[in-house]
């Protein structure tokens, strides 16, 4: 297993107590005889916006099952529903989850069956598969969730301002930033940043970390025996060099008006992920865009695609018909459905053969097809470890002036300072 795409996520405490809405009784297990005889399977889903999509699909299973109907839940906050539902011992069927810290505390509460056995494991990229294993409780090689859609982050670029410039994409950071500065000097603005909102300041940092930190790093800095101070210097300079490249006012660009601008021409990069392609096509119907793995490294081995597990399926230890639970995941990991669900939703599949043929990320298609891939850095992250205002404030320092040394130190200072008061179990 590669520890280098691997990061650490701190179990979470469970939320007590009762919110409107979220239903269900505090008895075992949530499925149940229907009036029509038919055994009940919830289906809880943590993204709201793919419920349209997963609803299709499960109509498509009940339609052909005469025995079993599954129903889908997926309310607004859904991670914290979910986590009171936990602690009322009401848990859903089935569940439909990102692979990150609400996984976590999900799987290690002990809620989740061993699907280690099914058909299906053997076509499920390992890549992936170690990412699950990896942000299991104690790093357990046991697959409690099934990676099923995945998404992808990267250098998103404007295939015909590439093509006037005579550009080709770069595959080590030296190209890179004769590529940006290319761009630059030929009068057009390299790179569009949008750090008004302060998330999208993660997506280069998650790049960028994920390459370059040391492999063991994650393991090492929740255990204490390592800091961010020493290890992420070359990773924060990196960052900073971007912010030569970028307009004027990234501090105070919004996402949205972002993506209109680099829609409209604005810019010829934009550092970002395949859900952002969709805003660039509603602004601006006509653009031609691809997207490159981030080049970190001078070392071309080394630069991997930003891809995680958007969507995993679990299915509940305490559900009182494990059988029906565990067909219905067979039938998500059909590869017809898996490709439904990933045109749809614009997202990568896990699962090996099935692939995302829009032309808008073809170029990274091949490395995530062939595993080499690396999961969002921040995502390791204790979950009240807020890297992106720590971004923020850095980037914000820099636009204000401040020596870039000093801006380092005191950046990877606070970055150790916030992660010991975040690191609790």
């Amino acid at each position: 297993m590669n520890k280098k795409v691997i990061s650490t996520l701190v179990i979470g405490t469970l939320i007590a107590g009762t919110l409107a809405g979220c239903g269900g009784s505090s008895d075992a297990g949530s499925s149940a005889k229907s009036s029509s005889g038919k055994t009940e399977l919830e289906l809880f889903s943590t993204k709201p916006e793919n419920k349209d999509t997963i609803q299709k699909l499960v109509d498509k299973y009940n339609e052909s099952h005469d025995d079993v109907t599954v129903k889908v839940t997926a309310p607004p906050d859904a991670g914290t529903v979910l986590k009171t539902r936990m602690a009322k011992n009401d848990m859903p069927d089935i569940v439909a989850m990102g692979g990150d810290n609400n996984y976590t505390e999900v799987e290690g509460a002990g809620m989740l069956l061993d699907l280690g056995d099914q058909d299906y494991i053997k076509d499920v990229q390992e890549a992936y598969i170690d990412m699950i294993y990896d942000v299991n409780k104690d790093k357990e090689e046991t697959i409690y969730g099934v990676p099923f859609a995945t998404n992808a982050s990267g250098v998103i670029y404007n295939t015909e301002k590439f093509e006037e410039l005579g550009l080709e994409v770069p595959k080590t950071w030296d190209e890179f930033i004769d590529t940006l500065q290319k761009i630059q000097d030929a009068g057009e603005q390299p790179l569009l940043m949008t750090y008004k909102d302060a998330w999208t300041a993660n997506a280069p940092w998650n790049s960028i970390a994920a390459d370059l930190a040391p492999e063991s790093f994650a393991d090492d800095r929740k255990a204490g025996k390592t800091t961010f101070v020493g290890t992420h210097e070359e990773i924060t300079e990196k960052y900073l060099t971007l912010l030569d490249y970028a307009q004027d006012d990234f501090m105070g660009l919004s996402y949205d008006d972002g993506n209109k601008k680099f829609a409209n021409g604005d810019a010829v990069m934009i550092i970002n992920g395949n859900w952002a392609i969709s805003q660039y096509r509603n602004a601006n119907p006509d653009v031609k865009i691809n997207m490159f793995a981030f080049p970190s490294s001078n070392d071309e081995s080394q630069n991997k695609v930003t891809s995680g597990v958007d969507v995993l399926l679990g299915v509940s230890k305490s559900s009182s018909n494990v059988d029906a639970a565990k067909d219905f995941v067979s039938f998500m990991m059909e590869k017809e459905n898996v490709q439904t669900y990933i045109d749809e939703q614009f997202s990568f599949s896990a699962l090996k053969g099935v692939e995302q043929s829009d032309e808008a990320v073809s170029g990274v298609q091949e490395d995530i097809s062939n595993g080499k891939v690396a999961n969002f850095e921040d995502h390791y992250y204790p979950s009240g470890f807020n890297m992106s205002v720590l971004l923020t404030e850095l980037s914000l320092n820099r636009a204000n002036g401040m020596d870039d040394k000093e801006n380092i130190e005191q950046f990877l200072k606070q970055c150790d300072e916030k992660y010991d008061v975040a690191n609790v179990d």
